[in-house]
């Protein structure tokens, strides 16, 4: 089991010495990685299920606010959770992630995305909202074929994006692609793990009977695309107070990475609850030689 910390600015403010010393001492504690969330924009009365954003949540781009985390840390893995995808070109995406990944020696490794669920925020980038789960598959496809890509150039033909003979350097650090975790709480989450995802990080408002259906979807849906479902890697939320029993109870189901955060804003204190979870689960005695 790895285990991840989240940093979540609408929560925390936005305070850059506090995310510094935030990062700084999940990796002392031995957290394998820092995850980030995305929204571009919001607007009044954004909902996100039954619930209303309000519109003056301060997020942070997450791309460079792990480039400034990577800058002030060594071992850390840097995250996403989740990335939207739709609202990004994935020609521009492919190049800003693999710049981190080079800048912090093979740390940009836990890109989860996402498909949003605010139509405002779709109509404030140009892209059709009914469209977005196409545009993320095609998304992905020209990223990987953008790092795989030697000196004479890959094109592609989408409905989204064309392009002939391209060449995007430098690559990502020592591998051929960034791994791509899906996030979402649909069963179309779910398939597109499936058929392109490395991981699958489903929300955390499902009931245990869903969860369990579409984690079995993922992994059938894989094995339809000719991949192998052993390699697909199982996010899940926790919490930073759970057990050992807890944790035991989420390996059972084949869970691979748990991602908690400090439930305090002040800063002694998140780094007790921090250090608590460490302790408690030997972070440390498990990083690698």
């Amino acid at each position: 089991m790895k285990f991840a910390v989240s940093y979540s600015t609408p929560y925390y403010g936005v305070d850059p010495d506090k995310l510094m010393a935030y990062a700084q001492h999940a990796e002392d504690c031995g957290f394998e990685s820092l995850y980030l969330p995305e929204h571009i924009v919001l607007y009044p009365g954004a909902m996100v299920g039954r619930f209303e954003l309000p519109p003056s949540l301060p997020y942070f781009d997450p791309l460079d606010c792990l480039s400034f985390v990577a800058a002030a840390t060594r071992r850390i893995l840097l995250g996403t959770g989740v990335l939207l995808l739709p609202y990004h070109h994935p020609v521009v995406l492919a190049k800003r992630l693999a710049t981190i990944d080079v800048l912090s020696k093979g740390r940009m490794r836990l890109l989860t995305v996402g498909l949003g669920a605010l139509p405002g925020e779709a109509r404030a980038v140009g892209v059709d909202f009914s469209t977005r789960g196409r545009r993320a598959d095609e998304a992905i496809d020209v990223m990987r074929l953008l790092w795989a890509g030697g000196e004479d150039g890959v094109s592609f033909a989408g409905e989204f994006f064309t392009f002939d003979n391209l060449c995007q350097f430098p690559k990502p650090y020592g591998v051929t692609h960034l791994p791509i975790h899906i996030g979402g709480s649909s069963r179309a989450a779910a398939r597109r793990a499936g058929r392109r995802g490395d991981g699958y990080f489903p929300g955390g408002a499902l009931d245990p009977n869903e969860r369990a259906i579409q984690m079995d979807l993922a992994r059938s849906t894989a094995v339809e695309a000719g991949r192998s479902p052993e390699t697909l890697e199982y996010t899940r939320s926790g919490s930073i107070d759970m057990t050992v029993e807890q944790v035991e109870a989420f390996a059972a189901q084949g869970v691979t990475h748990i991602v908690v955060g400090a439930t305090a804003t002040e800063p002694d204190r998140q780094r007790e609850e921090m250090s608590a979870f460490a302790q408690r689960f030997a972070l440390l005695e498990h990083l690698p030689s």
